[in-house]
């Protein structure tokens, strides 16, 4: 097949996150896969009154080998009739938007009426979420605006696909698994990450990753550590990640369970640089999620071939073969600490690194490509 002419909406440099470099990576395989891509992604992605983060905005340089153009603003309806209008123009044969919140369906959703007025291009989805984990009033309408407005979907998850059939059954979708992180770097030695990060080296620790929000299971993830199964244990917990929401209850239950000396909080954004530092000084990468999509951190973790234990919420079971490169436990304080205590007593880490790398196979991002052309295809 003859590459395709395609535009992708979303996150991207300027943006700093997991959407933004993930959309770049997936941008990069389009390009290798023969097709030609540019990024059309936000000039304001979030007004700085709802955006709970302490920036927005990338500390790294943009990346030479991608198109990225700044052409809308999420809150500026001028720009989606000009972004839009001028995509129609251009006429792509597809448009890749990526979907994860309903503050975005207004936006995305006129933006890809507009251009599929022209008759020729078609508009596809990479939906993370279809109903968001922090819901609000009014999701669900505006979240059928912009479902309504596409023509196919490719999601990652299972949970995911019914989430979207609920709202259009006839929408024509793609399941294609979230590919392997590899944007961060070779791994990192535990010596030498250990060393850089300045951590005790008689001590085994714990990580949890990425952004700190309610429905992501901290507060569970303390009081397993709180217990005396596991204080017994030369075990240290890793938080690395930015709050995005009140940092006091974490705070609270730290010292109501006496983890002071038992807890090390790098409690911000974690350059892209310094991910595999945190992932090579880790024995076991842990999401006690309450309910979850699927998650990114999985995949990083993956590349870095690391033992994972997560909840069995959402999509998580489907990335992560329980007994075989981690655990897969119910959502609970009891059940976490009972995985992580087996972990470290039965020494599982080999066995469960051993694993990862014949499971890496179905994660490649050739296979996210070849998914979207499939659905370009069924909706052409």
């Amino acid at each position: 097949m003859e590459g395709l002419r395609i535009k992708m909406i979303g996150p991207a440099w300027p943006f700093r996150g997991g959407l933004a470099a993930f959309n770049e990576r997936l941008a990069l395989e389009f390009g290798k896969s023969g097709h030609q891509i540019s990024i059309e992604t936000f000039t304001t992605q979030y007004p700085s009154v709802l955006f709970p983060g302490k920036s927005q905005y990338s500390s790294s340089a943009k990346p030479e080998d991608l198109k990225i153009r700044r052409s809308f603003s999420s809150i500026n309806p001028i720009s989606w009739l000009r972004t839009g209008l001028r995509i129609r123009k251009e006429a792509p044969d597809m448009v890749l938007m990526r979907y994860w919140l309903p503050f975005m369906a207004p936006c995305f959703g006129i933006i890809s009426r507009l251009i599929k007025s022209n008759g020729k291009t078609r508009v596809l989805c990479l939906a993370d979420n279809i109903v968001p984990h922090e819901q609000r009033p009014g999701d669900k309408l505006l979240t059928q605006f912009f479902m309504q407005s596409i023509d196919g979907m490719v999601v990652m998850t299972k949970s995911v696909q019914e989430d979207a059939l609920q709202f259009r059954k006839d929408l024509p979708v793609e399941l294609s698994p979230h590919p392997v992180f590899d944007n961060y770097g070779p791994p990192v030695d535990r010596e030498e990450a250990i060393r850089k990060l300045g951590l005790a080296v008689n001590f085994r620790y714990l990580l949890f990753f990425g952004f700190i929000r309610e429905y992501k299971g901290l507060d569970w993830l303390l009081e397993a550590m709180g217990d005396s199964k596991i204080k017994s244990l030369p075990v240290k917990l890793i938080v690395a990640g930015e709050f995005y929401t009140d940092d006091q209850v974490f705070l609270e239950l730290i010292q109501r369970n006496g983890l002071e000396d038992s807890v090390i909080f790098k409690s911000d954004y974690i350059p892209d640089e310094e991910v595999s530092l945190y992932f090579g000084a880790s024995d076991l990468v842990v999401q006690p999620y309450k309910h979850a999509t699927q998650s990114g951190v999985t995949q990083i973790a993956y590349h870095f071939k690391k033992s994972m234990l997560v909840t069995n919420v959402g999509g998580l079971p489907e990335m992560i073969p329980d007994q075989i490169v981690g655990y897969v436990v119910e959502p609970s304080v009891k059940a976490v600490t009972d995985a992580i205590v087996d972990f470290f007593e039965s020494d599982r880490k080999t066995f469960f690194e051993n694993n990862i790398g014949q499971e890496m196979e179905k994660y490649r991002w050739d296979k996210m490509v070849d998914a979207f052309v499939r659905l370009y295809d069924k909706c052409k």
